[in-house]
């Protein structure tokens, strides 16, 4: 991957959104979806201008002339929705950093092992900005899903997913509703963090608060695990106040009726602006008729990913854990 071919994918985009929200007066991630949209369709329903569609077809003619890698092409898009979302106020406008979702990835091919293919599902997809940075990370057949209530979330990621050329099936609903969708080996989601709204609907969940909203990450928790395989494996992008709340109880009898805690990997806090927005990956693994805990479950304190001798370390350490430890977790 070529850091050139990120600015210039970035470029043409921004150029593109910077045209339709400048002259059709839109919300910048609106253009971009549409600036997406017609690199690959050449179509847009929200100009007729002949000077916009002249600056469009300049700037989306970089795509037609050169082939760029499905990660210059995300890491492109990234900056794009990076600059829509500066200062953005609503708090599900949030993008996975890369470092978590490189992270993610690596986990997955460590828990799918040595399978051909997968079934992976993000209940709270976004941007798409996770779940492809994960898939462009697995070189593994693997049919893909994602789901977000946001209408202009969901169509940057569609739009994302079609120019990495990624198939992925969408759901444009509220993901704590019923899904058609059989379960899935693997979930892999950055949790939105708050409390639900709709109590009526989270009182058909275990993890429903007794007083007042629930906690829409334990829901989406519970959720994933009523959408994943007996054995099959959940990765978590969590607060690290989780187990802290006043709810936590709750949710920790929840989680040892229904599945393994397999591990809980602490990213540094010099990564967050301050403590309470440090976040952590949780690893669960949904309990089934042949599956066990792991004898002991992984639990670290990631280093700086600018210090690249601990973060070996670290690694290396995670890596003797998967050997030591991941063949009794197998179903």
């Amino acid at each position: 991957m070529e850091q050139q071919n990120v600015e210039k994918v970035y470029q043409a985009l921004d150029h593109m959104a910077e045209s339709l929200e400048t002259r059709e007066n839109i919300a910048y991630l609106d253009a971009l979806g549409a600036a997406m949209e017609y690199i690959i369709d050449r179509e847009t329903e929200l100009t007729d201008q002949p000077l916009v569609k002249q600056q469009l077809d300049k700037h989306a003619a970089i795509f037609d002339k050169q082939g760029y890698k499905k990660e210059e092409v995300r890491k492109g898009i990234q900056l794009a929705i990076l600059k829509g979302m500066k200062g953005a106020t609503q708090q599900q406008h949030m993008l996975t950093p890369d470092t978590v979702a490189m992270l993610i990835g690596y986990l997955t091919n460590k828990l799918v092992g040595k399978n051909d293919n997968f079934r992976l599902f993000d209940p709270a997809v976004g941007t798409g900005n996770l779940l492809t940075a994960v898939l462009n990370q697995v070189e593994k057949e693997v049919q893909a899903y994602g789901s977000d209530v946001d209408p202009t979330l969901i169509q940057l990621a569609v739009m994302s997913a079609n120019m990495q050329e990624r198939q992925i099936e969408f759901f444009h609903q509220d993901s704590l509703r019923p899904f058609l969708l059989e379960p899935v080996d693997l979930v892999v989601s950055d949790l939105p963090v708050g409390y639900y709204p709709d109590d009526v609907q989270a009182a058909q969940y275990e993890l429903k608060a007794e007083e007042g909203h629930s906690y829409s990450h334990h829901l989406f928790i519970e959720q994933s695990l009523h959408y994943t395989k007996e054995g099959g494996y959940l990765l978590f992008v969590v607060p690290n106040f989780l187990f802290e709340s006043d709810q936590a109880r709750s949710l920790h009898a929840f989680l040892q009726e229904h599945a393994h805690i397999v591990g809980l990997l602490q990213f540094p806090d010099s990564m967050f602006k301050n403590e309470s927005q440090a976040k952590s990956v949780l690893i669960l693994q949904k309990k089934g008729t042949l599956t066990t805990a792991p004898k002991q479950a992984l639990l670290v304190q990631l280093p700086s990913f600018k210090n690249p001798n601990a973060m070996s370390n670290v690694l290396k350490q995670i890596n003797d854990w998967f050997d030591n430890e991941l063949s009794g977790l197998k179903n």
